[in-house]
């Protein structure tokens, strides 16, 4: 490990840019994520200028490899190059693309680095820009997502007992510690008082998510919504402006989707 304050360089680094905004009059600031040092931001200076060769390069969802320096937790852009390779995302899968960087932006601390995650990203990327069903893509990167993070969910156990899910039954769903079955008879009552903080879900839904498989539109809306949940309590209430403007995109259309994020 270098010392702390020396200036280091680093070359040719796969990385996607997840977001970027106005620096002074000509410069960018660039929420980039690497495969080898993580989220990492950079100045890019000079790449609003007409002629700038970063210009135009430096968009989401893009390929690309970045090289830098610098020493502190802002580094500085040397150079930019597109990898290609990958369509660009439209529509709805666009804004899905928004909702992983929304993700990775306000859960990934900067400079912590996790490949298997990247590899997660790239791949779910080029499953949108191939048309894939955008349901499975995103519940699969939330799970490896909380996973990589120290949140891995128990989905396929009861908590405190151990015992198998039953895809028959019913239960609470309670944050950091998992699933919890519901008292017989109880069921009929959660939708007029659930738990605080515990969403009611199937076993059938847990085991979906287990094993990363949603075959049935009542178990991907199921799923749906206890994603949602769980990212909530871990984002601490904050909102995620791009579920709302895929939600806002779906009321317009006047389509329904409630595999989608």
């Amino acid at each position: 490990m270098p010392p702390r304050g020396l200036a280091q360089r680093r070359d040719d680094q796969p990385a996607y840019v997840l977001h970027s905004y106005a620096y002074r009059e000509t410069s960018l600031i660039i929420e980039a994520y690497t495969a080898t040092w993580g989220r990492v931001a950079l100045v890019a200076r000079g790449a609003k200028r007409p002629r700038s060769e970063l210009r135009g390069l430096l968009q989401g969802f893009q390929p690309l490899l970045l090289s830098w320096s610098g020493a502190g937790e802002m580094k500085t852009l040397q150079k930019a190059e597109w990898r290609g390779g990958l369509p660009l995302l439209g529509g709805p899968a666009l804004l899905c693309g928004f909702y992983l960087n929304e993700l990775l932006l306000k859960l990934l601390p900067r400079e912590d680095p996790h490949p298997q995650l990247y590899a997660v990203y790239e791949a779910a990327l080029q499953d949108l820009a191939a048309g894939s069903a955008q349901a499975p893509v995103l519940r699969r990167f939330e799970l490896e997502l909380l996973s990589e993070l120290g949140y891995a969910l128990p989905l396929d156990r009861e908590a405190g007992t151990g015992a198998p899910i039953d895809p028959g039954a019913r239960y609470h769903y309670v944050f950091d510690r998992g699933p919890q079955r519901l008292e017989s008879g109880a069921a009929a009552h959660v939708a007029a008082e659930p738990r605080r903080g515990a969403p009611v879900v199937s076993g059938a839904t847990l085991l979906a998510l287990a094993g990363r498989r949603f075959d049935t539109a009542a178990v991907a809306a199921e799923a749906k919504r206890l994603m949602r949940e769980v990212l909530d309590h871990h984002l601490e209430q904050r909102g995620v402006e791009s579920r709302r403007l895929l939600q806002d995109l779906q009321a317009l259309s006047g389509e329904r989707s409630e595999g989608n994020d």
